[in-house]
């Protein structure tokens, strides 16, 4: 009975510990967005095949996380169900953080991005899955625009970073043999110790609820496999409820735009600000501070916005409020080619924050409430190609489309990003996902 109360009922600071150990998670790919292009280029990469070398973080996707959400919703173990793939996770995300900064050659950084990528996929779906497994239906709004601003927080810092470090009086222009700055080292390694803290705080302060008798007998009657995973993804696929397979268009053009912002801001703005696009000059370094700056900023956003959403997505429905809140994103994208200084720039992340907030919640909230509980676990794995399918898809057009359609200029991505998401702002108003509190 006491569990039962527990889980029908969380104060808010318990769901804050709960999801602390996302704060780390996200701090990881915090890191990946606003610095792995740039080292990329550091390390000589050709600017048009940027994207293939992003290929490991949609591909580890699409492989893992739909079978570790499906082997997390049968494991059985004496520290959970969830928990040994947060820590697994955990522990080789904060190994690859480590690493990452130090990479000699542009095959080893790109080799060492699929483990890191790899780490963090095995830990994201179960964390999700947690949320939904610990709090009852009237609080999984909440756990989850608690993950989104966690989100926008932890992404503030990551960008953040190097920034601080050259305020607090570190040399931006100090790099190593390769061209990697010192400040970029510094943050990776800050990012490790975040990663496997948070992680092993969440982990302690709020464990598992313990799994029933009966559900645990069930789960043993049919033993845990790849078998069994791979079974129980294809059903899950063939009975997917209707308001999943709804989200399906807007996901697909917002997390296409979304990536090929993240891999090409810098690029962007050292032509916009700075005019330059060699990797070695000064400027370009300080572009890449700038997409820090901003890319923190526009987390901050996200991570306040997030909290202001919980109220408006029960008031209107999560789906409107995500309507607009890409449709924003999309229009501020749209601007940033046209900004010539930081202020006219920082304003326009205003927009992106607000979007990003409601992409790492609304949907969320929208599939939460539509599918069954004992199969949280495979179907957020499932959503989860919602978004690597997209990435993976961009990841191979761009490099084709890079220089005969959007003429090798970097800003021509962006203005390619904002018209996709607004278009799937307006593909969102699809989706007729049932409003509950």
């Amino acid at each position: 009975m006491r569990d039962q109360v527990e889980r029908s009922r969380m104060p808010l600071s318990r769901i804050v510990e709960m999801n602390l150990g996302f704060l780390g998670i996200q701090f990881s790919f915090g890191l990946q967005q606003a610095n792995m292009g740039p080292i990329y280029r550091y390390l000589g990469a050709d600017e048009a095949h940027l994207p293939l070398l992003w290929l490991a973080g949609p591909v580890t996707g699409l492989l893992v996380q739909p079978i570790v959400g499906a082997l997390s919703d049968r494991t059985v173990s004496r520290w959970g169900r969830r928990t040994p793939y947060f820590l697994i996770g955990a522990v080789l995300c904060s190994l690859g953080l480590l690493i990452m900064p130090y990479s000699p050659t542009l095959w080893f950084a790109a080799s060492l991005l699929w483990m890191l990528d790899a780490a963090n996929n095995i830990t994201m779906e179960p964390y999700r899955a947690y949320v939904s497994d610990r709090l009852d239906e009237s609080q999984r709004s909440l756990g989850f625009l608690t993950q989104s601003a966690f989100t926008g927080l932890a992404q503030t810092l990551s960008y953040l970073a190097p920034s601080l470090l050259v305020w607090w009086g570190f040399d931006a222009d100090l790099v190593d043999a390769n061209g990697i700055p010192d400040v970029t080292r510094i943050a990776f390694l800050i990012g490790a110790v975040i990663s496997i803290s948070t992680i092993l705080w969440s982990v302690l302060r709020v464990p598992e609820l313990p799994l029933p008798q009966e559900e645990i007998a069930r789960m043993q009657s049919d033993r845990l496999s790849f078998g069994t995973a791979l079974r129980d993804f294809v059903a899950a696929v063939r009975e997917m409820p209707a308001p999943m397979r709804q989200l399906a268009l807007s996901m697909l053009l917002q997390w296409f735009a979304m990536f090929a912002y993240w891999q090409f801001i810098s690029f962007a703005l050292a032509r916009a600000i700075f005019d330059t696009a060699d990797p070695a000059s000064s400027g370009f370094r300080q572009a890449v501070l700038l997409t820090g700056q901003a890319g923190a900023l526009y987390n901050a956003v996200a991570f306040l916005a997030a909290f202001a959403m919980v109220p408006l997505s029960r008031r209107i429905g999560p789906h409107y409020v995500h309507a607009v809140a890409v449709a924003l994103s999309g229009a501020a994208m749209l601007a940033i080619p046209g900004a010539n200084d930081r202020a006219h720039l920082f304003l326009l992340m205003i927009g992106i924050g607000i979007g990003w907030a409601s992409m790492m919640g609304n949907p969320y909230v929208m599939l939460a409430n539509a599918i069954p509980p004992e199969r949280t676990g495979i179907y957020m794995g499932i959503f989860n190609m919602f978004i690597v399918i997209p990435m993976l898809l961009e990841t191979l057009i761009v490099p084709v489309i890079y220089r005969p359609l959007l003429g090798g200029d970097p800003r021509n991505i962006l203005l390619m990003s904002g018209v996709l998401m607004i278009a799937a702002g307006a593909a969102t108003l699809i989706v007729r996902a049932p409003r509950r509190n």
